[in-house]
């Protein structure tokens, strides 16, 4: 199908688009690149070739490169271009804007001024993953790309360690094993997770293993091309009431009843109310005592 060209509202349209396999780009896409004054685009050379495969002509338009490097006169100069009037389409070069990728500055500028954003969504490497992962979806943290150091990465996995809620990250193959390795360290190697590599693309493949089981089969065999890390949540923990009591008994030494509830409450991350009456059975056994 030919995309339809159409005059555009002065304004900033950010672009998905396909992480792998080209078709991936939807119908809206391809309109608003066919009918954008200007075009901006993470990479002008895949824009390009992406604009080709499907037939789009630039025509002459003034085709603009803005990405992670690019300084503020960057910025200002595709504000200036909204602010006469013209239509900017905003492309990455794989996958959804602002997503672990430049943008974020610019977005937050056109609105600021008082221009029209809106985006033509699409293909999504986080999104993606999650739904061939076989992991729980309806909560996930995701990380970007994890530190390069080696202590700060630990302690970035170590501060969403007990998050309840999946977690997604980026990864590149240089840096793969060492992260899988991290992970399965800091988060624990039976947790459950998958490595999902290429996708949409003719050699995706995803690996689905507890998290120490990954570790060794990646450096055994280290995996090519983009890789998205998900991992489980972490579970629940379960406390006795023995244990409770322990807290409770130790904490009431220094603190009021109500003070010591609501730290050993914090502490184990257990709803104040079940602390509390549990601390009101314990007092109650001193005075009977």
């Amino acid at each position: 199908m030919i995309a339809q060209t159409q005059k555009l509202p002065a304004g900033l349209y950010f672009v998905a688009t396909p992480i792998g396999a080209a078709r991936d780009i939807t119908l809206h896409a391809l309109d608003i690149l066919a009918s954008a004054d200007v075009l901006v685009a993470e990479d002008t050379r895949s824009l390009r070739r992406l604009m080709g495969i499907h037939g789009v002509p630039v025509d002459g338009r003034k085709v603009i490169s803005h990405h992670d490097h690019s300084g503020a006169q960057s910025q200002a100069g595709i504000l200036a271009l909204i602010e006469q009037g013209h239509s900017v389409a905003y492309a990455s070069e794989a996958g959804t804007p602002l997503i672990a990728d430049p943008g974020f500055e610019l977005s937050r500028a056109v609105a600021a001024a008082g221009h029209l954003v809106t985006a033509a969504p699409g293909a999504c490497a986080v999104i993606n993953a999650l739904t061939l992962a076989g992991l729980p979806t309806d909560r996930f943290l995701f990380l970007g790309f994890l530190p390069n150091a080696t202590q700060a990465r630990r302690s970035a996995l170590a501060d969403v360690a007990d998050v309840s809620a999946s977690l997604v990250f980026y990864e590149s193959p240089k840096r793969i094993a060492a992260s899988l390795a991290a992970a399965a360290d800091v988060l624990g190697a039976d947790r459950p997770a998958a490595l999902c590599r290429e996708m949409t693309k003719k050699f995706e493949q995803v690996l689905r293993a507890p998290l120490g089981e990954l570790a060794a089969q990646v450096a055994h065999t280290p995996p090519k091309g983009e890789i998205v890390v998900v991992i489980d949540r972490a579970l629940a923990k379960t406390h006795t009431n023995e244990s409770i009591e322990v807290a409770l008994q130790n904490a009431m030494l220094t603190h009021s009843l109500k003070d010591s509830s609501q730290l050993v409450a914090q502490a184990f991350g257990i709803p104040k109310r079940r602390v509390y009456q549990l601390a009101l059975e314990l007092d109650a056994g001193k005075t009977d005592e």
